[in-house]
């Protein structure tokens, strides 16, 4: 079973070269006491931070490190459909959610050990 994704937990990008951390800023609902996330926390630079260096704009720029900045424009797919927390289904860590540049960002530590949902 999906475990629940909370502030803190460690994301990828397919195309970035580091890992970031997902901030949830509404602290209403817990799990585990850190504020538990849904699927519309997928605003860049408030709740996915950047990812180091972006392979896709690197190539593209004649190999010019550039950055990984996240360019996400849709909610995290799928969600927990039986968990509502704040009006939008739990973010779970098989969601993901996917960048306009090319990247696909996934969870890779969803900062919980206990708490699984459906």
């Amino acid at each position: 079973m999906p475990q629940l994704v909370t502030l803190g937990a460690t994301l990828v990008c397919a195309a970035g070269t580091a890992p970031s951390a997902l901030v949830v800023v509404d602290p209403r609902v817990l799990g585990e006491k850190k504020p538990a996330a849904n699927i519309l926390d997928f605003i860049p630079f408030v709740n996915i931070l950047p990812f180091g260096t972006c392979n896709i704009l690197t190539a593209a720029a004649s190999g010019v490190p550039t950055p990984c900045v996240p360019a996400t424009v849709a909610p995290w797919v799928p969600g927990s459909p039986k968990v509502i927390l704040r009006g939008a289904p739990a973010l779970n860590n098989t969601s993901v959610c996917n960048c306009a540049v090319g990247g696909v960002i996934s969870v890779t530590n969803p900062a919980t050990t206990i708490v699984m949902i459906p």
